[in-house]
């Protein structure tokens, strides 16, 4: 049957996994890390993929395509009784209970508890649209920070959702990813902690643009660190 079905073009497909997370009937995969269009069947054609994919790779077309199939998306699911996920196991997004990582045995006895409440954290590999973004005051800090400040996670980390970054070693600008992420989901409030030296002024101007960019009107503070481990500001 001829019928409306997306398309995607590798030219522009940056291979960020996006709409992998986007499509819940699991319709994409990432292939030799492009985004593919793994089963006629699984693909429903509503397009939920389309508004997360950060280049513009994915359209729709009409052509001839087997019909969508929604029992075998629903038999997947119920077989494999976890979201559906092709992308990197360590960037599939999830939420952190405090009270279950708390359980865990340690080797050594811990004085300060992690406060951190959902995965993954790194700027590069978390997704535009995410259930914990909903109604969140949002972290976005430079990675140094929680190193150089001894109380991270009880100052800065908790009950917020957290992103990290190196404007310096990390390839390309934040701008555009954290446009999306505010843009597209309801944050309350950011938070945005540097380090002093000039060098993480980057994820500084990438936040504050992207806070302009998003056309909302949202609390937002920054903090910055000394390299001894000191608010500065």
């Amino acid at each position: 049957m001829v019928r409306r079905i997306i398309q995607i073009d590798e030219e522009k497909c940056n291979g960020c996994g996006a709409c992998v997370d986007a499509c819940h009937e699991g319709a994409i995969g990432l292939v030799d890390g492009k985004a593919k269009l793994l089963r006629d069947d699984y693909c429903d054609g509503l397009g939920n993929c389309l508004p997360a994919c950060p280049t513009g790779a994915i359209t729709f077309i009409e052509r001839e395509a087997a019909p969508f199939d929604e029992a075998a998306v629903n038999a997947k699911k119920t077989a494999e009784k976890q979201p559906l996920h092709f992308g990197c196991p360590g960037s599939q997004s999830r939420r952190i209970s405090r009270t279950d990582a708390e359980n865990v045995a340690y080797a050594e006895p811990v004085s300060v508890k992690s406060r951190l409440s959902q995965w993954p954290v790194q700027i590069k590999l978390v997704q535009y649209i995410a259930p914990y973004f909903d109604n969140a005051d949002l972290l976005i800090a430079a990675d140094c920070t929680a190193y150089a400040f001894g109380d991270f996670h009880n100052r800065f980390i908790k009950n917020r959702i957290v992103l990290i970054g190196c404007p310096k070693l990390d390839e390309g600008d934040y701008t555009e990813k954290l446009t999306a992420i505010i843009k597209n989901n309801n944050i309350r409030s950011v938070t945005i902690v540097r380090m002093e030296v000039p060098c993480c002024g980057g994820i500084e101007r990438a936040a504050k643009t992207a806070l302009m960019n998003s056309g909302k009107f949202i609390p937002w503070q920054v903090v910055v660190v000394s390299t001894d481990g000191r608010i500065l500001d």
